[in-house]
């Protein structure tokens, strides 16, 4: 008796051939964790392999099915790649953020739609297409938080992604104008086990860490303890990782919340400060912070500090009550207020969020010849203006004033100042990398190796280095001698 053939499934992380974004390191390309879950969730019948266009292009093979992930900015390039592999008669599928904010739209561009989470629905989709009657499209609605299933990590093994990440809950109540991850992920925190969670990270391999959720310690009743338990059990078990996440405000509440986030090696935070303006944080409906106030930005940032733990503020520009002058305040702000490192963003109309619907409604959006306008929407191009600025006009002072943040003398004084709030060279390293390559980012059209051009450590090829960088050079020759060379392995991927 014959082995009946094995069907195979291709899962793509397709990306933005029009502006690389975060797929210009290696150490800003995350996995894709979604297609972690979809290959779990595939049976053993199947084989499953990735291509992640963070690192290698994506060419046709014969497949029995192709998935696609997609992020907004990355959609215009799935449907590129999907158009190919329907062409020679295999079968598409396109989940994630924008088939669920779009599915209307996605129907048109591959065979099959999942919308919204996928755990429920995925099962159906493999034994339909098995059957010979799968579906156009999918509702795959919300997922109660005990039928997630682990992350197939082996999928992974055959890139070199410096980071682990890891989901501990689902959801979101905040409603923030500008994001889509309450329609989404729902307006309820679904929180993993802590127990099952720190099972998960025993399985990981990598020596640093993500932890993606929106909001590392939610507004549950018992956040902070069942945060503590987490930190704690990292600790006990020896989970020997170097980590980072994503939280509010009130990540500095607690200080016991600190010690044990810090024990446990987290080393840099990112906090959704979005604007240090009031009535920007009204236009965003950022109600969190409007509560605590702006004035308790630099105290929850020294709190941080306290715990060797550095800053990395996440900021907008071009809000709608915007003017020029408050672009170039909020840039005084994230020089001088305590934030260690800048995720510096143009304030972009994501489909599925209130801003999007609301200013589409307007006809305030002005790259909106859909589906190819996707590409510009990485949050690196004007899509549109303010109530007091053209669309041009705000392109243009953010390129001034990125040309300012990530100037190579900022980002240097800015690690030395890490250094001093933190003490931590860990903190301080990773404080210096995280700007270069946000600076890659913005000013990617700049890079290059002719004179006139940045090169990657944003200096100007041909132009004489300042004299600050001069002076400091030698400081850091011992820095990294002394502190940073494990770091530099870590961050490379050899670990």
């Amino acid at each position: 008796m014959t082995e009946k053939r094995k069907r195979k499934l291709l899962l793509i992380n397709p990306i933005n051939q029009h502006r690389l974004g975060f797929s210009n390191d290696p150490s800003t390309s995350y996995m894709p964790l979604g297609l972690g879950i979809i290959a779990a969730l595939t049976p053993d019948h199947w084989e499953v392999e990735l291509i992640d266009e963070s690192f290698e292009l994506c060419t046709f093979r014969p497949v029995d099915m192709v998935g696609f992930t997609a992020f907004t900015a990355n959609a215009f390039r799935a449907y590129e790649l999907a158009a190919m592999f329907r062409s020679q008669g295999v079968h598409t599928v396109m989940g994630g953020i924008h088939a669920s904010m779009m599915p209307e739209e996605v129907v048109n561009y591959v065979d099959t739609t999942v919308s919204g989470e996928a755990e429920l629905v995925w099962p159906q989709v493999i034994r339909d297409f098995e059957e010979g009657s799968v579906q156009k499209l999918y509702q795959g609605g919300i997922t109660p938080v005990d039928k997630i299933p682990l992350i197939r990590r082996d999928i992974y093994k055959k890139y070199p992604y410096v980071y682990d990440l890891i989901q501990i809950s689902r959801g979101c109540p905040m409603g923030c104008d500008f994001c889509s991850v309450t329609k989404m992920c729902g307006s309820k925190y679904r929180e993993r086990l802590v127990e099952e969670v720190l099972d998960e990270l025993e399985q990981t391999d990598r020596p640093l860490l993500f932890i993606v959720d929106d909001h590392l310690i939610n507004t549950n009743k018992g956040a902070e303890e069942r945060a503590i338990r987490l930190f704690r059990g990292m600790v006990e078990r020896k989970i020997n990782k170097l980590w980072f996440g994503q939280a509010a405000m009130n990540f500095a509440d607690n200080d016991e919340v600190l010690h044990w986030a810090a024990k446990s090696g987290c080393t840099l935070i990112l906090l959704g400060i979005e604007a240090e303006k009031p009535e920007a944080l009204k236009d965003a409906r950022k109600r969190l912070n409007l509560k605590k106030g702006v004035d308790y930005y630099q105290e929850a940032f020294r709190k941080i500090h306290k715990h060797g733990i550095a800053v990395l503020g996440a900021m907008i520009f071009g809000m709608e009550s915007d003017n020029t002058q408050d672009l170039y305040n909020r840039m005084e702000f994230c020089l001088n207020s305590g934030i260690d490192a800048m995720q510096t963003s143009i304030m972009t109309p994501l489909p599925g969020t209130d801003l999007f619907f609301r200013l589409r409604d307007q006809k305030k959006i002005d790259l909106c010849n859909y589906p190819e306008d996707w590409k510009h929407y990485h949050f690196k191009e004007a899509t549109m203006g303010t109530n007091h600025m053209t669309r041009e006009a705000l392109q243009q002072t953010m390129r001034d004033i990125w040309m300012k943040l990530y100037k190579k003398d900022n980002i240097r004084k800015m690690m030395f100042k890490t250094l001093w709030r933190t003490g931590n060279f860990k903190a301080a390293y990773w404080v210096y990398g995280t700007n270069h390559n946000y600076g890659r980012i913005v000013l990617e059209d700049l890079l290059g190796d002719q004179p006139g051009n940045l090169n990657r450590n944003l200096e100007w090829i041909g132009r004489k280095r300042s004299w600050y960088i001069r002076l400091t050079n030698p400081v850091l020759t011992i820095i990294y001698a002394i502190w940073w060379k494990y770091m530099v392995r870590r961050f490379t991927g050899r670990h």
